[in-house]
């Protein structure tokens, strides 16, 4: 029970003070779209689901924060000579892109690259 204890105490400290939870991101202000599906105001992992026929989804951030399609980390591509990991796509507030890959996109984690 005392380990148990210790490890609520950061949730319920944050908790009390009205602070996100340790780890966790504030919810988003604004609507996040993947395919056809709007979420409102969303928080952590939203999957993908790619159309069979191979078609590219569409993912639209209209949040205030970064959102990041996490993509399938054990697959690397061959591009010419040399094999190149695929990297995590990031989006802006007010980005959209049309993907193929990716299984969820998760909101709050973005980092801009190179800038």
């Amino acid at each position: 029970m005392r380990r148990i204890a210790q490890l609520l105490r950061p949730l319920a400290a944050a908790t009390a003070t009205g602070a996100a939870a340790p780890g966790h991101a504030p919810p988003a202000s604004g609507f996040l779209t993947i395919g056809a599906i709007t979420y409102i105001d969303p928080i952590g992992h939203y999957p993908i689901d790619h159309p069979p026929d191979g078609t590219p989804t569409l993912v639209i951030n209209d949040t205030d924060h970064h959102v990041t399609v996490v993509t399938e980390r054990d697959h690397v591509p061959r591009r010419g000579p040399t094999l190149t990991p695929i990297t995590d796509i990031v989006l802006a507030p007010g980005s959209r892109t049309e993907t193929r890959r990716g299984h969820s996109v998760q909101v709050g984690w973005g980092r801009v690259m190179g800038g």
